[in-house]
């Protein structure tokens, strides 16, 4: 069992008052976030829906007093509330992951490494959790942790929130930087390069009303979203991409990031970046083979 708080001050906050539909929008931001990465470091995979978390709950109590605070509880296994141990390997492990994909998120730094690996190695070799899956997780949540900055910069029923986790017998400890209007200008801020680039992969998804999918890149070992511009949106360049993503979809397990046989596509691009140069998505010129 694993707990952490989400907690609102600053404004009607501190009367424990909040803006109904800005206090919705957050809870889910909250829930989903912490469903993806409870997820991913039970089975190893992506999940991009909040109810395909599988083998953990995540609970809740009605909001505390002073101030406004939401404690969100994640079950693991066959735990019940009241015998479930706070003190467990799985609970730190989430602490640390949850706190680099918050940092992350919100423009810092995060050595993968010195956060994950060196405390639970042989747990993450065994769950084959990578830093690529955590920079795919971190993508995921992108709009899960801004919307937790609905009350902040929505209605302005609060100034700031913090994320706190509980460890058993510890003091507690802060997740993440303090959520505030500043970080919430990080997290919505996007760059597009002036100059085209290539990305070489293979397409995992694509949708042919909307024009957008996502393409699994050999160079960030990670799917990214891509868009086709108004000149990309022609017939050789889709049949290039419907024939890599049919070729990706013959012989993949649940499991493969990709197929054996799939067909890699080149697409010249300008790159979309947060404020701290993370790849976010891709906005297409063209499509060509790689051969």
């Amino acid at each position: 069992m694993a707990e952490i708080t989400l907690s609102y001050t600053g404004n009607l906050t501190d009367n424990n008052t909040i803006d109904l539909y800005d206090a919705a929008r957050a809870l889910v931001g909250f829930q989903r976030s912490l469903a993806l990465t409870t997820h991913l470091l039970l089975n190893g995979e992506i999940i991009t829906q909040a109810p395909s978390l599988q083998g953990a709950k995540i609970i809740t109590t009605p909001p505390e007093e002073g101030s406004w605070k939401v404690t969100a509880t994640i079950l693991v296994g066959i735990w019940t509330v009241g015998t479930a141990p706070k003190d467990s390997v799985f609970g730190h492990l989430l602490y640390s992951a949850y706190d680099l994909v918050v940092k992350e998120t919100l423009g810092f730094h995060v050595d993968f490494s010195k956060s994950l690996g060196q405390q639970h190695e042989e747990y993450l070799a065994s769950k084959k959790i990578t830093k690529e899956k955590m920079d795919s997780l971190v993508e995921k949540t992108e709009a899960a942790i801004s919307d937790m900055h609905r009350p902040i910069v929505g209605n302005r029923t609060a100034t700031s929130a913090k994320l706190i986790a509980y460890p058993d017998k510890k003091k507690p400890i802060q997740l993440g930087p303090e959520l505030t209007e500043i970080s919430y200008q990080y997290i919505s801020h996007t760059v597009k390069s002036p100059k085209p680039s290539q990305v070489v992969g293979v397409v995992s998804s694509y949708n042919s009303n909307t024009f957008k999918g996502r393409i699994y890149s050999f160079d960030e070992k990670r799917p990214i979203p891509f868009e086709l511009e108004a000149n990309a949106r022609n017939r050789d360049s889709i049949n290039l991409i419907t024939a890599s993503l049919r070729s990706n979809a013959v012989n993949r397990s649940s499991t493969d990031e990709i197929s054996v046989s799939a067909i890699p596509i080149m697409l010249t691009c300008h790159r979309l970046e947060s404020a701290t140069g993370r790849l976010k998505g891709l906005v297409v010129t063209a499509v060509s083979p790689t051969n």
